[in-house]
């Protein structure tokens, strides 16, 4: 196929607003909506949402940082 037809395709998809359509898009191309979220247990989603939380704070250790705490820490 033509790449300018999928563009054309991809571009007819973005500026639509059929829902039927896009949901028989989705089918046909067999596109799973499932947020591996619910798959995550319940510690590691409270844990990643402390981290979240955590650097929205600026509660962070940039990596250049930590580079150097290594290689004082090591002798490198």
């Amino acid at each position: 196929m033509d790449i300018a037809v999928k563009y054309r395709i991809i571009s007819e998809i973005i500026n639509t607003k059929d829902e039927e359509l896009l949901n028989q898009i989705k089918s046909l191309l067999k596109i799973d909506d499932e947020d591996f979220w619910s798959d995550v247990s319940p510690e590691d989603q409270a844990a990643i949402n402390e981290g979240i939380e955590q650097l929205d704070k600026g509660e962070y250790v940039s990596h250049k940082s930590l580079q150097e705490e290594i290689k004082n820490r090591f002798n490198f």
